[in-house]
């Protein structure tokens, strides 16, 4: 009895705990005797500006930033912040243009709350119109993310303008609404691969959650700014037409500037022509950081001389002749592309299961072919020869280097083209 009286007096075990120090920053851990496990701060001797600014990095931006993302995410960031705020106050603006071209006479936080209603109402519509272009998008998110800019800001400008022929009302609410959500699902189809090209430690939903984030203070902020432009300098029509299209220049200069700062690491046609010419050119092969300047954002599908001229995914039966079918075949044994030279470019048909390795390797013979034939006479049979013996002398270094510079040579992104499988 007295051995279990002793026990039951016994004093609890202490707590455990210690103190982790991060910079200037120091912690207490504690795990309480009944396992409840407790934080807190024991000393903090960062200066208070300080403080503030890794907040707000800590909220807004993905952890271990700058490290943890690939280089241009500050300046597309900036630009991402300017371009919602643009948005939003746009939004406010037309939104009480069509209230009023509807004979009603609204207050700044009523047209406010009904642009949300009247943008979600037409994300449905939006997207099924927009389900067969989704290839496209992974081919082109910096083009098609810049259109669907371009279609929100003339969606917004038809109700804009729409007090101006209150007869019209229906027709061009409708039409502006319509184009309105095909911007909103081309912008959200466009998002993933754009964030894709930043995420640089396999952060991709953290980098996604931070920049979401961002837009939302900035949407609130550009919604305040609607409202007061709304009560104040644009409370007539006359004020939303000079003010409109300011806003709407800028909205578009920022999402531009935000794809330009975008190094996107995956193969497509104008990604993959740059690279070849650049390569034939002085033996180099710039990294995406470098070569996301020198993107075509409004005609990507331009065809670059110094890289073959080559255009990829069209249909088989268009490029080749029933009859010379077997011949083209089996002119570079196993690859999976098929080329086909014409007198001004060469066509590249690609075989359904072929990767971004064997896109480079076409490429390549396309390029050097243009090349021995421009600066010499020899027909085009003899040239392609010539042209992948080079190819196969020089592919397995250019591999190497364009994948040591951050290239993704796994896949190739031709958007809706075509391919054959024999």
């Amino acid at each position: 009895m007295q051995r279990k009286k002793s026990s039951e007096l016994s004093p609890p075990p202490p707590p455990v705990w210690w103190i982790e120090t991060s910079g200037s920053v120091s912690h207490r851990f504690q795990f309480e005797p009944d396992g409840q496990f407790s934080v807190k701060m024991v000393e903090d001797m960062r200066p208070a500006s300080r403080r503030v600014v890794e907040s707000f990095l800590n909220k807004f931006f993905p952890s271990g930033y700058p490290y943890s993302v690939n280089e241009g995410y500050l300046r597309y960031t900036q630009f991402r912040a300017l371009q919602h705020f643009s948005s939003a106050t746009l939004s406010v603006l037309s939104t009480q243009s069509l209230l009023f071209a509807a004979g009603l006479r609204p207050t700044p936080a009523q047209a406010t709350a009904v642009s949300w209603i009247l943008k979600d109402g037409m994300q449905h519509v939006g997207k099924l119109i927009c389900s067969n272009l989704g290839a496209r998008m992974d081919s082109e998110p910096k083009c098609w993310r810049i259109l669907a800019d371009v279609l929100y800001d003339f969606g917004t400008g038809l109700e804009i303008i729409s007090p101006l022929c209150p007869q019209l009302f229906l027709e061009m609410a409708g039409l502006g609404n319509f184009a309105k959500g095909m911007a909103v699902v081309a912008a959200r189809a466009t998002r993933l691969p754009i964030y894709s090209s930043f995420a640089k430690e396999g952060n991709l939903s953290d980098l996604f959650a931070k920049g979401e984030a961002i837009s939302t203070l900035f949407n609130v902020l550009g919604i305040g700014a609607g409202i007061q432009l709304a009560s104040t300098v644009c409370s007539s029509t006359q004020g939303k037409l000079v003010v409109g299209p300011l806003l709407s220049a800028f909205h578009i200069y920022c999402v531009r500037e935000e794809m330009r700062a975008t190094p996107v690491n995956t193969l497509n046609p104008q990604r993959t022509a740059m690279i070849v010419a650049e390569f034939l050119k002085s033996g180099r092969i710039s990294s995406p950081a470098d070569l996301r300047y020198q993107e075509d954002l409004l005609f990507p599908g331009r065809l670059i001389e110094e890289a073959g001229s080559v255009r990829v995914g069209r249909p088989l039966h268009d490029t080749v002749k029933p009859s010379e079918l077997h011949e083209v075949r089996e002119k570079f044994g196993n690859e999976r592309f098929i080329l086909q030279r014409r007198s001004r470019w060469t066509d590249m048909i690609l075989e359904r299961n072929a990767s971004g390795e064997d896109a480079l390797r076409g490429w390549l013979v396309a390029a050097y072919a243009a090349d021995i034939e421009k600066k010499s006479d020899e027909p085009t049979e003899k040239a392609l020869m010539e042209a992948y013996e080079r190819m196969s002398i020089v592919f397995a270094p250019f591999l190497s280097q364009l994948q040591a510079r951050g290239w993704h040579t796994d896949r190739f992104l031709d958007g809706n083209g075509c391919r054959f499988a024999f």
